[in-house]
């Protein structure tokens, strides 16, 4: 079929009455499927159920150096999940911290910190008259949800395929003092699935930003989480790269094991250069006796080094790899050279950006609602909700069945085939 926007107003009325025709009888079907989160299936979660008898009453709970994880104490976490976390995050075990199931409360807490003391002795930024975060778009709507709470202004910054516009990060860090970070996704992004360039990591650890209490919000949330084998995305670690260029402080980098085991009972982390980790050691003194040890002792004993968990990730890979692909055939079998969308391909991660035509978005997904099929908000995906252009959507491929998911991709293409004849007629009249 030809781009719709080469069709003549009779022939796309003719082929908006057929698209209805086939979108009432979507609705006949009574279909209740669920794409709004990039939630792990029950398929992927049971994978993960050895993990609930790896420790018994019976067994042992002690560490390798004494430690009974039963018992209060050891803030930083246990020197054995130390190492398994440290090499899932390419890092050095003494410049981690391991903390309870969430890297989002991680987040939180360090923006939360920021604002009540400052940043290694920096004035705190409530006591500041603007504080400001610079926002990679389309990106991550739990990121903007904390800094909007703290009453942070937000930038957006535009994604490219390399990743965020450095020259516009450059430019802005280095001329506004009241920029005080930057939310980043850099492997598998959310939602577009991008990883960021060799060129624009080393771009990132060479920032001159006007503030000393700059920090890179670095959530390498899918480090691990590729689709194959012998095709996957490598990035430069961001930590060590910092450091050459003489920036050792200016990265925050958080991980979980939240999409690994599972995403109620995982393990988070972060790492950051020993300054960093000193400062943050002060308030988890007085906030915490100390996280989940024996959750910790679990996870090490389920998985016991960084490869269990390459092999335990090829399994969540053999589940996702198939979803990703349906989608992908889907949206180009019925979408393919009607001009009407454009899609990310990504090579892991949990989700894939759709961009429709311009003030189509809301109503898409809106469609799609009204006839049983629940997506990510359209406009979730920028700061405050708002997509200046209506046009991004979040795919999230992860949770429905893969015959629900085929069901759901199917409606979705329909309703943007809809939606967009309208929109071309509206512009045609």
């Amino acid at each position: 079929m030809k781009p719709y926007v080469e069709m003549t107003k009779e022939e796309l009325q003719e082929l908006r009455k057929e698209l209805s025709a086939q979108y009432k009888e979507f609705q006949g079907r009574d279909l209740k499927l669920d794409m709004s989160r990039g939630k792990p299936s029950a398929e992927q979660l049971d994978i993960s159920m050895g993990m609930m008898d790896v420790l018994s009453s019976s067994d042992d709970l002690t560490c390798d150096d004494g430690t009974d994880c039963r018992n209060y104490g050891v803030l930083d976490g246990i020197k054995e999940a130390k190492e398994l976390l440290a090499d899932m995050m390419e890092v050095a075990p003494d410049h981690i911290i391991i903390y309870g199931n969430s890297s989002l409360n991680v987040m939180y807490d360090t923006v939360s910190r920021s604002m009540t003391h400052g940043v290694m002795g920096s004035t705190p930024w409530c006591k500041l008259d603007k504080v400001k975060f610079l926002c990679p778009v389309p990106g991550y709507d739990r990121h903007f949800s904390i800094t909007e709470y703290f009453g942070i202004e937000m930038i957006n910054v535009p994604m490219t395929p390399t990743g965020p516009d450095m020259d516009l990060v450059e430019q802005l860090v280095a001329a506004d003092d009241s920029i005080k970070g930057i939310w980043c996704v850099p492997k598998y992004s959310n939602p577009q699935g991008i990883s960021y360039s060799d060129e624009t990591v080393r771009r990132f650890a060479r920032l001159k930003p006007a503030a000393s209490d700059f920090r890179i919000y670095w959530d390498n949330a899918y480090t691990i989480h590729h689709l194959y084998d012998n095709e996957q995305d490598h990035l430069i670690e961001i930590l060590a790269e910092c450091k050459r260029a003489g920036n050792p402080d200016m990265v925050y980098k958080f991980a979980s094991t939240s999409k690994v085991s599972f995403p109620g009972s995982g393990i988070a982390a972060i790492a950051a250069s020993e300054n960093n980790l000193t400062d943050i050691m002060k308030q988890l003194k007085i906030q915490t006796i100390g996280h989940d040890k024996v959750n910790q002792l679990r996870h090490v004993r389920f998985f016991g080094d960084i490869h269990g968990m390459v092999e335990h990730m090829r399994k969540h890979a053999d589940i996702m790899r198939p979803k990703f692909e349906a989608v992908i055939e889907t949206l180009e079998k019925e979408l393919g050279g009607l001009l009407i969308g454009e899609w990310t391909c990504p090579k892991g991660g949990y989700f894939i950006s759709f961009d429709s035509l311009d003030g189509c978005a809301k109503t898409i997904v809106a469609k799609c609602k009204k006839a049983g099929l629940v997506m990510t908000g359209a406009g979730a995906t920028y700061p405050y909700g708002k997509d200046p252009h209506d046009s991004n959507i979040r795919i999230a491929p992860s949770y429905p069945t893969l015959p629900d998911l085929k069901q759901a991709m199917e409606l979705f293409a329909l309703c943007v085939k809809i939606v967009s004849i309208d929109h071309i007629l509206s512009e045609k009249a």
